[in-house]
């Protein structure tokens, strides 16, 4: 160390002679280093040098090989022994002494923003030397008020000036409290800060490691961290990727030290800096650990720090909320609640035991129950948990091995669904939204729901004010509407304000949200052959509004997000309620004339990708379409005349203009459903191709009505020629995809093969035959019966018909 000491004396000599008063004497330096010794030493030759430089000399010797001789004299040494010099290091200590004395009033008159940039560099180079070489002299300058005049240059307009001011301070306060304060006064650290995020790489550097010299005070380290900014700056730089090692290193000590005050460790945890506050909460005091965890619920946290907290303090927390004061379980819930909204984190919950307690939160009462605003928080985090998807029906909650899905705890979430407010019913709800969205879970919430026989005060929800409540009410009604239809639509039937309730949410017009698909998804699942709704429904105006909405979005004039296609799908299977109904009831066929549904359902038909819609669409044409026989017109049969009663021979089969093929009278698509005239045999023979089995299903059984009894069978068949509806449905039946798409088909291709043309052409088509021979073989005992009189127009069965026709007849 008297090696660098030294140096930095021997600077002293060389840049700062206007600073000296007393002249420097020969006999002070060191012959080997040419600096002021601090340590003076003779050896044998009577030579005096610096311990240190005389040692390096002898051990440079020796190890070279080389005669130990004195490096003044060059006469051999027959010795190494040193013998101090006392009194010339008292001599070198006083002129120093003296020189420091003056040097430092001088030094006070050049540390102006007055002075040359030289002379004020020379200044702060001497008062930073004459700080490290003695302790005693940093009392000396802070009491001579060098201290503040230095920190004023850090505003100086110099870059070199400001980066020695900074490099001076921070010699300064090395292992110095009172220097450190000093230096702390007023909006010094401030000035500091600003070094970190606008200041040259150097000045950087030098800022950087005075505020970590600063921090060592830990009175400081609140006053550091209650500078605007001082701490996000502090945790960007310890976290850099292009800073050099030297200031990220210097940050994160800076950090590490500020880590005692609780304010700073909050101002960290809201920069990202979490390891702290967690510590903290791990390790203090029970007074610390409520204050953390208190913190933490306040906290905005990424999704990645949710889960990194919920594995590093998840156990803790769940521990707390057990086991806590009042107080305590207060924080802790809150922080659960921060942790439990994002699925992942949720799972971790999960895996540390946060439901057992959550349950029992929920349900204790009397005088152990938590306050209505806690049970609030609880069901949020319940709620949290449960959207996360794990597989609650394994997690068991007590010693009997109860779960969220077991009857009586549902039964009880029921119950308290019924006897509290409205934020938590909202919670409570959104716990079976996410219950039920599970396949594995919906079955119990569902048997349990109908034990209770809590649906007709679930449904009461729909027409709940808090909007929050109602959507979670309407969702959940959704989830479990593929199950309990019929208790829905009785439920229903029973106050109708309700249904016209999820009406107007699906008119309304504010975008399509979450809350409208689901609410069209519910009145879809109820049952289609409530013809009672259905007249609800149409009362509330539901048609012509929803009709309205599937046009809308249909031509792109309504757009929405995620839920668009899920809405347009409980849309077109609202509209198809319609022709559920159309048996027997002139008011229902009215309503079909009057919406046009054959064109509207045939429109559907084209949306590619959406199979629920197309699937809809071809179902609702089949039953409009199995109308068409009843509602054409049929023409009356022209008089033959005088001429053709005399002679029949004369007369033709006349074919009245306009009249439809198939149905042998005057058809529309808008007034007798007819297929034909809305050119909708195209669009569903095209719908054949699908890979979805069910809209293959439902169109081939909407063609299938143009070869039904009642309609001239020969004129369907070329029906389907003429729209290439032919061979798609021979390859329906070879490929037997599914014993119903079988079914149709085999129907379907007996009918075709009525007409002997085809039946000759197909004859020799072994794939055919071989699917009918499957089907006489395998299908039940009707698909049977059909496939064996396909099989005889085709000759691959005898027709024992026509002969047992001739021997009756001889």
């Amino acid at each position: 160390m008297a090696e660098a000491q030294d140096g930095h004396y021997d600077s002293l000599s060389q840049s700062t002679d206007s600073l000296r008063i007393d002249p420097i004497y020969e006999s002070f330096l060191c012959p080997l280093t040419k600096q002021v010794m601090r340590d003076p030493v003779t050896i044998e030759s009577g030579v005096t040098f610096e311990r240190e430089a005389i040692l390096k000399w002898f051990n440079d010797c020796r190890s070279s090989g080389r005669r130990l001789v004195c490096p003044v004299s060059r006469k051999e040494l027959g010795s190494t022994d040193l013998n101090p010099s006392i009194a010339l290091r008292n001599t070198i200590d006083e002129w120093m002494n003296r020189n420091e004395v003056a040097k430092l009033d001088v030094a006070r008159k050049s540390l102006t923003s007055e002075s040359t940039e030289s002379d004020i560099l020379q200044a702060l180079q001497y008062v930073a030397e004459i700080c490290q070489r003695n302790r005693s002299s940093k009392h000396v300058v802070r009491k001579d008020g060098l201290i503040s005049m230095i920190a004023d240059l850090m505003k100086n307009g110099s870059t070199k000036v400001r980066q020695k001011a900074l490099e001076t301070l921070c010699v300064t306060a090395k292992d110095d409290d009172d220097n450190k304060i000093e230096i702390s006064a007023g909006d010094n650290i401030r000035t500091v800060v600003k070094f970190l995020s606008h200041g040259q790489v150097q000045e950087k550097e030098q800022a950087v490691s005075l505020l970590y010299e600063l921090s060592e005070n830990t009175d400081l380290s609140e006053k550091i961290g209650s500078v605007p900014g001082a701490i996000l700056i502090l945790v960007g730089l310890s976290s850099s990727k292009i800073e050099n090692l030297l200031i990220v290193d210097r940050a994160e000590k800076t950090l590490e030290n500020l880590e005692n005050c609780e304010k700073n460790v909050r101002q960290m945890a809201e920069n990202g800096r979490l390891q702290p506050l967690l510590r903290l909460l791990l390790e203090g005091s029970p007074d610390t650990q409520l204050s953390m965890a208190a913190y933490l619920g306040e906290l905005v946290l990424s999704n990645d720090i949710k889960v990194f907290v919920a594995e590093t303090a998840g156990s803790t927390l769940v521990n707390i909320m057990k086991k806590g004061n009042k107080e305590a379980r207060e924080a802790a819930l809150k922080a659960l609640n921060q942790i439990s909204s994002y699925e992942s984190s949720a799972k971790i919950l999960i895996e540390v035991g946060i439901l057992p307690p959550l349950i029992t939160d929920l349900f204790t009462v009397g005088s152990n129950q938590l306050p209505m605003r806690l049970k609030e928080v609880s069901a949020t985090i319940l709620a949290n948990v449960v959207a996360s998807g794990a597989r609650f029906e394994s997690i068991p909650l007590d010693h009997n091995r109860q779960t969220l899905v077991s009857e009586d705890i549902v039964h009880n979430l029921l119950h308290l669904i019924s006897n509290t407010g409205p934020a938590i019913e909202c919670k409570l709800l959104q716990v079976f939204v996410g219950l039920t969205d599970s396949p594995t879970a919906v079955q119990n919430i569902v048997e349990a729901i109908k034990s209770s026989g809590a649906i007709v005060s679930l449904i009461q929800f729909v027409e709940a004010p808090q909007r929050e409540v109602r959507m979670a009410s309407i969702k959940l009604l959704n989830n479990i509407s593929p199950f309990m239809g019929q208790e829905l639509a009785d439920a229903f039937r029973g106050n109708f304000s309700q249904l016209s309730s999820l009406v107007r949410v699906i008119a309304d017009n504010n975008g399509i949200s979450e809350e409208q698909a689901a609410a069209a998804g519910l009145v879809a699942d109820l049952p289609m052959q409530d013809s009672v709704l259905t007249r609800r429904l149409l009362q509330d105006g539901a048609f012509a509004t929803i009709i309205s909405k599937v046009v809308r979005i249909r031509q792109g004039e309504i757009r929405g997000g995620r839920f668009v296609n899920p809405f347009l799908e409980g849309l077109v299977r609202i509209v198809s309620r319609i022709t559920f109904v159309l048996d027997d009831d002139p008011d229902i066929i009215a309503v079909a004339r009057e919406y046009n549904l054959t064109a509207l359902f045939t429109d559907l038909l084209q949306m590619n990708g959406l199979d629920v819609v197309q699937i809809v669409s071809a179902t609702a044409l089949e039953k409009l379409s199995h109308q068409s026989k009843v509602l054409t017109r049929i023409l009356p049969a022209p008089n033959p005349g005088f001429c053709f009663s005399i002679f029949p021979c004369l007369s033709q089969k006349s074919v009245a203009t306009g009249v439809c093929r198939v149905h042998h009278g005057i058809c529309s698509a808008r007034e007798s459903f007819c297929l034909l005239e809305e050119k909708a045999v195209e669009k569903l023979v095209a719908c054949l191709d699908n890979n979805n089995e069910k809209v293959v299903e439902a169109a081939l059984a909407a063609l299938s009505t143009l070869l039904e009894d009642g309609v001239d069978i020969d004129q369907g068949v070329m029906v389907l020629c003429d729209a290439d509806g032919i061979n798609p449905i021979l390859e329906i039946l070879c490929e037997n995809r599914n014993e119903a798409l079988r079914q149709r088909a085999v129907w379907a291709v007996e009918r075709i093969l009525r007409i002997d043309e085809i039946a000759y052409e197909i004859s020799g088509n072994q794939n055919v035959g071989t699917a009918l021979v499957e089907a006489f073989r395998h299908g039940d005992y009707r698909t049977r019966q059909v496939a064996e009189r396909a099989l005889k127009h085709v000759d691959k069965l005898p027709n024992f018909s026509g002969i047992f026709s001739k021997m009756g007849a001889q």
